[in-house]
């Protein structure tokens, strides 16, 4: 399954250009989980727009990736992928992650190759 997202209307992600636009690195990754979610048939895409739209026009003046992000928690929620208040916890669990805990280092075979 290919996903394609709104490119106009209420439903569709910030662009410049034509190109997506996140404003930090979490909205890019709640993206792609999004996406990957969809096409990998764990959530139903038309669902997730459908609920995204309706969040938006609820609250326009909340903040683009945060309905995303509400609506993706609630979406895995009601097909039952996760549970209600595991989201709170694993949330407050990486919050209190290091910064760079998501990056490994280089492998050293990538700087000889630099």
């Amino acid at each position: 399954m290919s996903i394609t997202t709104d490119t106009t209307g209420p439903g569709a992600p910030p662009r410049a250009n034509g190109e997506l636009v996140f404003a930090a690195p979490w909205e890019g990754r709640a993206f792609g989980m999004a996406v990957a979610l969809a096409e990998s048939g764990r959530i139903t895409w038309d669902e997730f727009r459908e609920r995204l739209i309706a969040r938006i026009s609820v609250d326009p003046a909340r903040a683009y990736y945060a309905c995303w992000l509400a609506v993706l928690e609630e979406v895995l929620v009601g097909a039952g992928r996760i549970g209600d208040g595991e989201v709170g916890t694993r949330a407050t669990r990486l919050a209190g992650r290091a910064a760079g805990h998501d990056h490994a280092p280089p492998h050293p075979s990538a700087e000889r190759a630099g």
